[in-house]
């Protein structure tokens, strides 16, 4: 070997390697579920149109291209809530992704669920944990601590990070979730987790990595921020400064870290902290993040980082070429997309003569309806409340025969039910704030009757049941959708006392499912009973209240 060809092969390089090599790093984050196209825009077949495009350019210039997802990937669309996920990750796999963080989401679907979609007894992170196993790519979440070990969750195919290789370049990578992630999430999921703090389990890791032989650190992080302007990636003016992903970046040590994907807050990033390029694609599978790593291999360090400004998965052009949907995406996610349509037109045995609506001038007919499914599934109840404001009922109930997949429609998620003793003075203050803070059209009741009148402080509540008023001092066993975090619910936090669902209670969709199930066909007085025993609000009475 010449002396100049030595040279060459002990700095890592060969004669007909380029010295420049570009790493492009692809971001998505918050799919929530919508792994199809929206009105031409979206979906991940189009989505794998643009990475095929970019791996393309990369292969003309011998880099490489990482898929990196930052979590909150498969709650959400209807077809991924009723596959659990699988049908994302089918698509995931087909894609070539490299890692994927965990996100708060991600534990919403709680034990695996039957081929009816009804949940099995068993683990809580059962659904999570078989996407985990599904895919062949690690799910990371280097700060999701187990109580029992005190050390990072260590499920197949889960662990805080990774090392792989690409172009040449060794990478490292670390997955981490919002110092909040467990907040926000079904609690009962949950129970015997912590969350550690992001930064310094990031830093320790990070370090490991570079120990390891990492030319190249990448935190897959779901956390995020949200700015404005993407014209000028040093330029944090349009950004909420105060971001937890901006203050994480801002403390690790300077050039331990490369690249953060970043997500959770649905916002937009392509800007640099700390000499960080943090990309964030907003949310629901519209845009894409992308940073380029050009990574020299003579000093196997970074020669400089480029950012570009989220990018919408749209038809057009990109790298030079025209992009188009990939159809083995569209196969990949077929078989799963075949059984949710089945399951989606399992009749339930009810047909309806009109819509029920969520909303109405006195309260909520369709609330109405799963208050009495609810209070019927509880021995012993004596009311039953539903406030679907918020994260609460998401569609109508439209006329025509009833199927699973209509009813997932008006409530995709797995609460469960929550039950709490209180008495009728606390039923009736809960009741009267929610119509005094405009909640009154979303409010759903079963069990009393309400009369509303006027006194010095305000709104009164009194309840009613069979026609004898219910006494302030009387103890009441209330049913409601239980807490979906462990200090809120579908009531309030005041009607619950901030106590969550309990472990081994129904689901409230399947106790809806099965209350339709036995009013069978065509259920016409069982369906009005319900839906038309909306609370005795007097209209005029309760305006002056509230205005004064």
């Amino acid at each position: 070997m010449v002396p100049g060809l030595l040279a060459l092969a002990l700095l890592g390089a060969v004669p007909d390697e380029p010295a420049l090599v570009t790493l492009s790093i692809v971001g998505t984050s918050d799919l929530h579920g919508a792994g199809l196209a929206k009105n031409e825009r979206g979906g991940l077949p189009l989505l794998a149109g643009y990475v095929n495009n970019l791996r393309a350019a990369r292969a003309a210039d011998r880099g490489a291209v990482l898929l990196i997802d930052s979590g909150d990937t498969f709650q959400g669309d209807v077809e991924s809530n009723l596959s659990e996920g699988s049908l994302i990750v089918d698509a995931y796999n087909a894609m070539g992704y490299t890692a994927e963080a965990i996100g708060n989401h991600d534990f919403d679907f709680g034990p695996l669920d039957s081929p009816a979609a009804r949940q099995l007894p068993g683990d809580l992170r059962g659904a999570l944990k078989a996407r985990a196993a599904q895919a062949r790519y690690p799910f990371l979440a280097a700060n999701l601590i187990d109580e029992a070990t005190g050390r990072p969750a260590a499920w197949p195919n889960v662990r805080p990070s990774v090392l792989t290789e690409a172009a040449g370049i060794t990478i490292g990578i670390v997955g981490v979730m919002t110092i909040d992630a467990l907040q926000s999430t079904l609690a009962a999921n949950v129970q015997g987790l912590r969350i550690a703090p992001i930064g310094p389990a990031i830093a320790a890791n990070a370090k490991s990595l570079r120990a390891a032989g990492a030319d190249v650190v990448i935190v897959a992080a779901h956390a995020g921020g949200r700015c404005e302007r993407f014209d000028r990636p040093a330029d944090l003016s349009s950004c909420e400064s105060e971001s937890e992903i901006f203050r994480v970046a801002s403390g690790l040590p300077h050039g331990l870290v490369d690249v953060i994907a970043a997500g959770h807050t649905h916002g937009g990033l392509g800007h640099q902290v700390n000499g960080i390029g943090i990309i964030q694609p907003f949310s629901r599978g519209q845009l894409f993040g992308r940073v380029d790593l050009i990574f020299d291999r003579r000093t196997r360090h970074l020669a400089r980082t480029q950012l570009f400004a989220p990018r919408e998965i749209a038809p057009g052009e990109y790298e030079g070429r025209t992009v188009t949907s990939e159809p083995a995406i569209v196969q990949a996610m077929a078989p799963a997309l075949q059984r949710v349509h089945a399951l989606q037109a399992t009749p339930l045995g009810v047909s309806l003569d009109a819509p029920i609506q969520r909303a109405g001038p006195l309260g909520s007919p369709l609330g109405n309806l799963f208050a009495e499914a609810l209070r019927a599934a509880v021995r012993g109840a004596d009311v039953a409340a539903v406030n679907n404001s918020a994260r609460g009922l998401r569609a109508d109930l439209p006329a025509g025969p009833l199927t699973v997949g209509r009813l997932y429609d008006v409530f995709p998620f797995d609460n469960r039910i929550a039950r709490i003793t209180l008495s009728g003075a606390q039923l009736a203050r809960w009741m009267a704030g929610e119509i005094q803070q405009g909640r009154r059209g979303s409010l759903g009741i079963s069990g009393v009757e309400l009369r509303t009148g006027c006194q010095a402080d305000g709104l009164r509540v009194d309840l009613f049941r069979g026609g004898a008023r219910i006494h302030d001092d009387e103890r009441l066993l209330a049913v409601a959708i239980g807490a979906p975090t462990p200090s809120g619910s579908l009531a309030s936090p005041a009607f619950l006392g901030g106590v969550g669902p309990i472990g081994n209670a129904p689901v409230v969709r399947e106790v809806v499912e099965d209350w339709f199930r036995r009013l069978g066909h065509p259920a016409k007085a069982g369906l009005d009973d319900a839906t038309h025993r909306s609370p005795a609000f007097a209209d005029a009475q309760i305006v002056d209240c509230v205005a004064r």
